[in-house]
């Protein structure tokens, strides 16, 4: 992986610079019920200039038809096959190595239920049927006697995997716990560990790919630690949107696995081109702000677009860090942006 000191600049607006935006859900389209501010119009926009959308999601509770039903009363018409779960991804990885038509002990919702059955596999509930898998999904509906079935199966020695670890999941009530919260509680009772198909991992980039054939894709994403990652793993280019969970602070801190191609304060950062970020007089300028990094510390002067700002900073920051995660004190450097939680 080439290591990234710099966010790139785009003289194409990115809609028309990739063909497909492989985009999250979570804290990118939606938070819980509820649209964010600008992506109704800008997906639209987008789709308009020629871009497929394609919407790629951790979570595995729902269907995609029900994400497709929810997407279109928002304003953002979608298709069935415009959806690509985690769940889908781990059926398939479960489905490689079991017998056709073999039980499954499935804690999680309907889409991984659905999933499941889509790859001919059966799920059941509990481990004193005789499962030749588990598989935990994400579910707002979880109870504790899930994971203890969960738990005993895998004592047993069946073989383990989990749709995602995401340890968090945006709602519109604020940060709750996810699916990586109920499988580290597996985890402490069991000491194994489980396959693992959903972002940033392999599994879920090889279903994305299946799913939707494109061939210049932009992921589009909310986390680093999954999104960016993943797009990193796959070796595709990507766009962190500061609508969800990773804060600007995060960014500036990022190692190389985590840093993104370009960054945008919402998803109209589809829609223009990305200015380029230029080292000049010992620091980093990008449209009228300048970045620099010493005495322990990210500065910032000038004036203009706050996201141009988080820019050069991030060039200042990744550059000192190089190949690790960037220590200096960035909260003042940020304190003048106005970009939400640092």
């Amino acid at each position: 992986m080439t290591q990234r000191t710099r966010p790139d600049g785009s003289e194409q607006s990115l809609d028309t610079a990739y063909d497909t935006a492989l985009l999250d859900l979570d804290g990118v389209v939606y938070a819980g019920g509820d649209a964010i501010a600008h992506a109704v119009e800008s997906l639209e926009a987008a789709r308009s200039d020629g871009m497929r959308l394609a919407y790629v999601t951790n979570n595995a509770a729902r269907t995609p038809q029900t994400v497709a039903e929810h997407l279109t009363r928002l304003g953002v018409p979608a298709a069935v096959e415009d959806v690509i779960t985690s769940a889908q991804a781990v059926a398939r990885l479960i489905a490689d190595q079991v017998p056709a038509g073999a039980k499954v002990l499935a804690v999680g919702g309907a889409g991984l239920i659905e999933a499941l059955r889509e790859r001919g596999l059966v799920p059941v509930e509990s481990a004193g049927d005789d499962p030749a898998a588990a598989v935990q999904g994400y579910s707002p509906e979880l109870r504790w006697s899930h994971l203890a079935e969960m738990a005993y199966a895998v004592n047993a020695g069946v073989p383990w995997f989990a749709s995602n670890t995401d340890l968090t999941i945006p709602t519109g009530r604020g940060i709750s716990p996810g699916n990586g919260a109920a499988v580290e509680v597996v985890r402490i009772a069991t000491g194994a560990e489980p396959q693992v198909a959903g972002k940033p991992q392999p599994p879920m980039h090889r279903e994305t790919v299946i799913r939707t054939g494109a061939k210049r894709p932009l992921v589009v994403g909310d986390r680093l630690d999954t999104d960016i990652e993943g797009a990193s793993v796959g070796g595709v280019d990507s766009l962190l949107v500061l609508t969800g969970v990773s804060t600007p602070a995060q960014l500036l801190a990022a190692e190389p696995k985590h840093r993104p191609t370009y960054v945008a304060e919402d998803l109209r950062g589809l829609l223009v081109p990305h200015p380029e970020v230029l080292a000049k007089d010992g620091g980093f300028r990008c449209g009228g702000w300048t970045a620099t990094a010493s005495s322990g510390a990210l500065a910032l002067d000038g004036g203009g677009e706050p996201i141009d700002g988080l820019r050069a900073l991030c060039a200042a920051a990744w550059t000192a860090a190089g190949d690790g995660s960037c220590g200096l004190e960035a909260d003042k450097a940020l304190s003048g942006l106005g970009l939400g939680r640092a």
